[in-house]
């Protein structure tokens, strides 16, 4: 029984071409290696001894940063090709990390930050279109299934190792480490996958394909980027405001607040790909499934308004982990099936900006709700968000429906 369970799981991994898990390990190298960011906020604030204002603004350096490097990625990928832009992404924000210990003034560390992010995140919307190029339209959603699972398991394992780093190197350590591990991944790519200048399978016809003169022209694209940067808010709000809460409000410990965020990464590396298959084979319809990870992720903020009895955080997190295997992996298919033939880079830097932007307005919303009118009332508010959320899915899929019926 265990072992035809354990099969069928190990079948939803097949029939992948070899660049894509290629990029899979390059992208778990990657992530793996991103160690400075879960500590950087403490080491501002406990090395460098800035005051929270100050640490917050370093941080809002960091997602303008983001915008902007996911915008430019997008642009120069239908330019130049995604190959050269990842491997300069890579590369220079190696060096980059290198060079970023070195810097302790507030302005400089706000330079810093904006400059290092711009040139990481390029990486983030061409790794999206080399998805396009080496996956075939049948298995790219499990394509960006599969990076999906390298990027939480890389996160899993970069704050335990970030943490070994600074106890025993300090927090210098970990600029080094972030520095190699972006140089070692990319060269293993630039050695073992060759460029490519058009997929072989783009130019098929593929019905989720829709044509547009310009990405600013897609209404339907712009209003599910409307729900896309919600689910984003609401998702990022696990990182900011939800492990506070789990302190004011029930004591819990940074162990018992990591083993909640620890339940979600084990439930998406064992349950999202047989999900996306499942999804995938039944040929269901991707707004549809978002729009129900968008609902998924509302309930688990109206779930927060229970504040007597603790076991409602894992309830809580049973829903927001099942919110974000719906929503996350089918808006990434959704967004490059509707990009016109060499336009895949500006799709995906738009839809990558709407998470940057996100991860803004998430601490910045929530920090300032929470501050003036309490935990409950950011519950409530970030709950309704969803609500509307889901209301914008629902008018993609009647724009949708009629594109197809037209």
């Amino acid at each position: 029984m265990i072992a035809r369970a354990f099969q069928k799981y190990i079948n939803n991994f097949r029939g992948f071409s070899r660049e894509i898990w290629i990029l899979t390990l390059i992208t778990f190298i990657n992530r793996a290696g991103t160690m400075v960011l879960p500590f950087l906020s403490k080491y501002l604030k406990e090395d460098l001894h800035f005051t929270l204002d100050e640490v917050g603004w370093i941080l809002v350096s960091f997602g303008f940063g983001s915008m902007l490097g996911s915008w430019l990625g997008g642009k120069l990928s239908d330019k130049i090709g995604f190959y050269r832009i990842m491997i300069f992404s890579l590369f220079v924000s190696g060096l980059l990390f290198f060079a970023l210990q070195f810097i302790t003034s507030f302005v400089g560390l706000c330079i810093g930050m904006f400059v290092i992010m711009v040139v990481a995140d390029m990486f983030r919307p061409a790794m999206f279109v080399s998805l396009g190029a080496y996956a075939t339209p049948e298995n790219r959603t499990r394509s960006l299934t599969l990076v999906r699972l390298a990027i939480n398991l890389g996160f899993a394992a970069g704050p335990a190792l970030g943490g070994l780093i600074i106890m025993n190197m300090g927090y210098k350590g970990l600029f080094w480490a972030d520095g190699a591990t972006c140089i070692l991944a990319i060269t293993v790519f630039a050695i073992l996958v060759k460029e490519k200048k058009k997929s072989k399978f783009i130019d098929k016809k593929d019905p989720d394909n829709v044509l547009t003169h310009s990405v600013f022209k897609d209404k339907p694209f712009w209003i599910f980027l409307g729900s896309c940067m919600i689910t984003g808010i609401l998702f990022f709000q696990l990182f900011t405001t939800i492990p506070l809460y789990h302190t004011d409000q029930f004591n819990l410990t940074e162990l018992q607040t990591g083993l909640l965020l620890t339940l979600n990464g084990l439930m998406i590396f064992f349950l999202e790909m047989p999900i996306v298959s499942y999804v995938e084979r039944n040929k269901m319809n991707k707004v549809k499934i978002v729009n129900l990870g968008c609902l998924a992720m509302a309930i688990s903020m109206f779930l927060m308004l229970v504040n007597f009895w603790v076991g409602i955080l894992v309830v809580m997190m049973l829903f927001m982990t099942f919110g974000e295997m719906f929503a996350f992996p089918f808006s990434n298919s959704f967004a490059i099936g509707r990009a016109p033939k060499g336009h895949e880079g500006r799709y995906m830097a738009i839809f990558t900006m709407s998470f940057s932007l996100a991860h803004i307005l998430s601490a910045k919303v929530g920090m300032t709700i929470i501050d003036n009118f309490g935990y409950q009332a950011n519950w409530f508010f970030m709950g309704m968000l969803g609500l509307v959320g889901v209301l914008l899915g629902y008018w993609v899929m009647v724009l949708v429906g009629r594109e197809k019926h037209a």
